[in-house]
């Protein structure tokens, strides 16, 4: 079972219906829509078929808005390209109505240009396929030599390479975007070009203030800045998730330091449990051809040996030739990897630097963990409101499977990007109790446990704090002897007696047996005042046994199939009224 999470860019060559069923089956767990490009008028057929198809599929899919922030892009240009020769002398322009020169002219969307550069500077376009540098500035151009030519196209990324702008990371058109995601309730929000933190609280207040639904939005703050790594802690501790940006991070600093920064990073997100994405250029090839370079599949290899939660796809299935094939090539290289890190074990951290409740979630999900691995247990199960217990476990790199209860929908879809949760529906319940058995049905009926396995609990009981994790919880997945009908709200475990008709009533029968008969009378009445509970072959809610239990307030279980045959004299048993069971032992 695949642990590491794969996010693919929904686009024009993925967009169509049957695409996405075939994304989602292949193991698409979250659908990114990239707001450098389309209306929203295209953003919401696709959000509206992305859903859709992953209830059609049976699977939850979160839903990822990449917003497009400060990129800077140069303006239009002819269908066929400026073509750029090396050592040519351009001019740069946000203002190219107003520039008359000999040279060529390209318009770029950055007003400030001219002040934002120097003398000497590097001017990056086209992701770092044509090269610049600045020869002179005026008011209202920058004078520019070309060091590495090509032909330029329109709305091609400009970058200036370890320079900082004097530019907000939200800008107007991610103001309007932000608005449009929410009233849409996308799971998951990115900010684009991030520097510092405050930047990723002024994006978090925008969506406190604005959103309809009055929900939270966790933001991922994608790292593409030399100012964001002189700032990492801050950002990390501030957003709900990170991404690698390698592409512009590669621009803004260098190609020779991003695997060592993506290192770092996926490292310092692992320690505080943020989930964190390594994205661009992962299996850039399949964009035409339908299998990856060995240098591709290392370098997903290796990203999920470093301990990232999940692995991106951008143009790869957002314009490629084999989207599908893409996605699949990633999942068996996901699991491949992961066949290492589940035999290296659980990764264990030092101590916290939370304090109070934090610090008890954290000690608690360490402790699960460890509990988990010394029994060998089959799965770790999560009952959660918030997703905050499923989070500090996933932390761990635990080898067993992280199962995710919830009742809120919306919690469920984030949590599909957390490595090795597998987030499930579930009810709400009243109280403790009723939580962890409702958790663990939902477990054994999604597959992922069976009769006879041992699984760790953890979850927040009733009385904390919501987001609180403060109780574990060893539990023997106990064997179903019979099935029916339950009458009752009880779970009581008791020794079999087996009675038939007519029962004397002064029958020795007390407050630890449990009576199994294949049908009640009158006779009944007595002796089952004194018992734990009633089990009955007799069918129906109108026959004497079911009668019989709801006037007595009797846990019972009625319509159980060969009862009679199957539990024997002075054997433990449990009858759970709620589910209509009959479990072996206590």
């Amino acid at each position: 079972m695949r642990r590491t999470k794969i996010v693919a860019t929904i686009g024009p060559a993925s967009r169509e219906p049957h695409v996405l069923e075939e994304l989602i089956r292949a193991g698409m767990n979250v659908a990114r829509l990239n707001f450098s490009h389309g209306t929203h008028a295209l953003h919401a057929e696709n959000i509206a078929r992305i859903r859709a198809a992953a209830m059609h599929v049976g699977r939850p899919v979160a839903i990822l808005a990449d917003l497009q922030g400060p990129k800077l892009r140069v303006g239009q240009l002819p269908d066929e390209g400026l073509p750029l020769e090396e050592g040519e002398t351009v001019v740069l322009t946000p203002f190219p109505d107003r520039v008359q020169s000999p040279h060529k002219v390209i318009p770029v969307q950055y007003e400030d240009l001219p002040r934002a550069v120097e003398p000497g500077d590097r001017i990056l376009l086209d992701d770092g396929m044509l090269e610049l540098r600045v020869l002179a500035c005026d008011e209202e151009t920058v004078t520019a030599e070309v060091v590495i030519g090509g032909v330029l196209k329109s709305r091609k990324g400009l970058n200036l390479p370890r320079t900082t702008l004097n530019i907000s990371a939200i800008t107007e058109k991610d103001r309007k975007d932000l608005l449009f995601v929410l009233e849409q309730q996308v799971d998951w929000v990115a900010l684009s070009f991030v520097r510092t933190a405050d930047e990723v609280y002024e994006l978090k207040e925008i969506i406190r203030r604005s959103s309809p639904f009055g929900r939270p939005v966790p933001v991922i703050a994608k790292i593409e800045k030399p100012e964001a790594l002189e700032n990492l802690d801050a950002i990390i501790e501030a957003a709900d998730g990170v991404m690698v940006a390698r592409g512009d991070l590669a621009i803004e600093t260098s190609s020779e330091v991003v695997p060592l920064v993506q290192k770092d990073i996926i490292r310092r997100c692992n320690r505080v449990g943020k989930p964190v994405i390594t994205a661009t250029q992962m299996l850039e090839s399949m964009i035409q051809n339908p299998r990856p370079t060995r240098a591709e599949a290392s370098d997903v290899a290796n990203a999920i040996l470093d301990g990232t939660d999940a692995v991106m796809l951008s143009a790869e299935t957002a314009a490629g030739k084999y989207p599908v094939q893409a996605v699949e090539m990633m999942a068996r290289i996901a699991r491949e990897a992961e066949n290492v890190l589940l035999r290296e074990g659980p990764r264990y951290y030092g101590h916290t630097t939370h304090k109070g409740r934090y610090a008890i979630a954290e000690a608690v999900a360490h402790a699960t963990v460890s509990t988990a691995v010394e029994l060998g247990a089959t799965a770790i199960i999560t009952p959660t409101m918030s997703g905050s217990t499923a989070r500090q476990v996933a932390k761990y790199r635990p080898p067993q499977v992280i199962v995710a209860t919830t009742p809120n929908p919306n919690i469920q879809r984030q949590l599909v990007l957390f490595w090795g949760v597998y987030p499930l529906l579930s009810r709400r319940t009243e109280n403790t109790d009723e939580m962890i058995h409702n958790a663990v049905n939902i477990a054994l009926e999604g597959g992922f446990v069976q009769e006879g396995d041992i699984v760790v609990l953890t979850a927040g009981t009733a009385e904390s704090p919501p987001g609180s994790t403060d109780l574990m919880k060893v539990q023997y997945i106990r064997r179903v002897l019979v099935r029916g009908q339950g009458i009752g709200n009880q779970v009581v475990t008791g020794r079999v007696r087996r009675l038939e008709s007519p029962v004397d009533p002064h029958l020795i029968v007390d407050a630890s047996d449990i009576i199994v008969t294949s049908k009640t009378d009158r006779s009944f009445i007595d002796v089952a005042q004194r018992a734990a509970g009633l089990i009955s072959e007799q069918e129906g809610m109108n026959a004497h046994s079911a009668i019989l239990a709801i006037e007595l307030g009797l846990p019972a279980v009625v319509g159980a199939k060969d009862a009679t045959k199957i539990l024997q004299d002075g054997q433990i048993v449990t009858i759970d009224a709620r589910q209509g069971v009959v479990y072996e032992g206590d």
